[in-house]
């Protein structure tokens, strides 16, 4: 009996509570309590969100960190493969350049029949200056052509096979060019050295020379045509001393980078050797 009235009891007092609690509710008395709860939760789910979100992170780095570096790979690779592209389309565009300026100093001097060479190789010595060209005896060179540029003269066929030929240019200390400067009656001798600089000789003294005077060849000699560009006169050295004047020139060719250059086919030097007189002791 007594327990069965302490269940009674116990079961009036839950009624209660839980009457009071939603009668409590229902008049809003629990809004703050809610509401901190509420924050709490929300809380406490945006510290585990941001817990897992950096743990998924850590076991997942590993993987973009090699992704990244497979990217930057393929990205040198492509970068390395435009530059060489860069670098081949820019060497065609020079030739192309060079080939038109060709053509046009041939079509300005139809006076002339030209064969085209690519430069294929350069003397390793430090005391001559000569190029290697791909063209021959095969191609109707002879030793003696001239050879130019759409800027001036390079120099003279030296040496013939088949296929190839050598150039003497006219920096080299062994080369003599007879010449003129132009809107002058100057007559002078050009010569090359072993450092490549160009110098006229044999200027008389009663005769100005100015910097700035375009050298040409003369013709004199039979080992050139006439009227081809050297160069300009840099500077004059004049010595009451000397028997003549000197004189820097300045090449129009730029030799140390020649690819391309033209040779005079119908050209034929004439050796006048043989007519020079000799001295007899």
């Amino acid at each position: 009996m007594k327990d069965l009235l302490s269940r009674s009891l116990q079961t009036t007092i839950i009624f209660l509570i839980v009457g009071g609690i939603l009668a409590l509710a229902l008049g809003g008395y629990f809004g703050s309590v809610s509401n901190w709860l509420t924050g709490l939760a929300v809380n406490a789910q945006s510290w585990f969100s941001s817990r897992y979100t950096a743990i998924q992170d850590l076991f997942a780095a590993p993987r973009d960190v090699a992704a990244l570096r497979q990217r930057v790979a393929e990205l040198e690779s492509q970068n390395a493969t435009l530059r060489a592209q860069i670098i081949e389309l820019s060497e065609r565009a020079s030739q192309v350049e060079t080939l038109s300026a060709l053509l046009d100093y041939a079509r300005a001097n139809p006076e002339s029949n030209y064969v085209a060479a690519d430069v294929i190789g350069r003397d390793p010595s430090p005391f001559l200056h000569y190029i290697i060209i791909n063209r021959g005896s095969n191609d109707g060179v002879l030793r003696g052509m001239p050879v130019v540029t759409d800027q001036g003269l390079v120099g003279r066929v030296d040496a013939v096979i088949a296929d190839a030929a050598r150039v003497q240019l006219i920096t080299d200390p062994l080369s003599v060019v007879n010449v003129r400067l132009k809107d002058t009656d100057v007559e002078a001798a050009l010569n090359g050295s072993v450092t490549g600089d160009l110098s006229l000789g044999f200027i008389p003294q009663d005769v100005t020379v100015e910097a700035g005077s375009l050298a040409l060849t003369s013709g004199l000699g039979g080992a050139y045509p006439t009227d081809l560009i050297i160069g300009q006169v840099t500077n004059v050295r004049k010595r009451e001393a000397e028997l003549f004047q000197q004189a820097s020139v300045q090449p129009a060719v730029d030799f140390s980078r020649l690819s391309i250059v033209l040779i005079i086919t119908n050209f034929r030097p004439v050796d006048i050797a043989p007519l020079v007189p000799t001295q007899t002791p």
